[in-house]
């Protein structure tokens, strides 16, 4: 009797088990922003908040992803309300468990960033077609 009780325990367990261990393998975005100069993943491990754009400094679009699997494309673009001004996609050829994507300007536009424009990233992933991630960050102005 404790044998099929166990036995009843382990299946119910490993069914209830499913659901997570399928959603672990969609994509998830961690962080997703603007930088006032090109990120790196040991700023996100040691939680440091990243100085924003100003309108005299380089302007990077940045995203973070987990769960990227073969074949995934990851697009990564720095807008203004106007439209993209700088855009970065990849096609993974292999499954990797985070990356670290970014768009944008290292130098500074002669006059410096258009104080009556609005910035924002903003993010696509897409697996086989079917979009399975798409974000936007706020939108702020450059001071």
């Amino acid at each position: 009797m404790l044998t099929r009780a166990l036995l009843v325990l382990m299946l119910l367990g490993g069914l209830l088990a499913l659901p997570v261990m399928a959603s672990a393998e969609e994509p998830k975005l961690l962080a997703l922003g603007l930088a006032d100069h090109e990120v790196t993943e040991t700023e996100f491990a040691e939680g440091k908040a990243l100085p924003m754009p100003k309108f005299n400094t380089p302007g990077i679009a940045y995203a973070l992803v987990a769960n990227v699997k073969k074949g995934d494309v990851v697009e990564i673009t720095f807008n203004n309300d106007k439209g993209p001004l700088h855009s970065n996609s990849v096609t993974f050829d292999e499954d990797r468990s985070k990356v670290l994507l970014q768009a944008g300007k290292r130098g500074v536009p002669a006059g410096g960033w258009p104080p009556e424009w609005t910035y924002l990233a903003a993010v696509k992933v897409t697996r086989d077609g079917k979009t399975l991630i798409e974000e936007k960050s706020p939108p702020t102005v450059f001071e």
